[in-house]
């Protein structure tokens, strides 16, 4: 999240609006918007229904329904327009991800 934060002029000026969506709860994200300092909004998938939409869920030290940590990029139109998947110790290529939203603009 910190990456994102740290980039998010560069999302702003390409056009990019940046969400992250988790698990946790709305109270935890209260924290983690806190703690982190991000200038985007965290919505909460509380009740699993983007991860089991987007088919995200796995299992993770004996934990079910995990998201796997994943990036989109949603046009205006709703439609998703690009998507990336990362092992549980990766961090998304935000230069990848800034490179797809300026296309969509091209």
């Amino acid at each position: 999240m910190s990456l994102l934060r740290d980039r998010s002029t560069e999302f702003d000026e390409a056009g990019v609006a940046l969400y992250g969506i988790s698990r946790d709860s709305p109270y935890t994200h209260v924290a983690w918007t806190q703690v982190l300092d991000l200038t985007f909004p965290l919505i909460s998938d509380w009740n699993g229904e983007a991860t089991e939409g987007f088919r995200l869920a796995f299992e993770y030290r004996g934990l079910r329904g995990v998201s796997r940590r994943s990036a989109f990029l949603v046009g205006t139109d709703g439609s998703v327009r690009g998507a990336w998947s990362y092992g549980t110790g990766e961090v998304p290529d935000v230069d990848e991800l800034l490179a797809a939203g300026r296309a969509l603009r091209a």
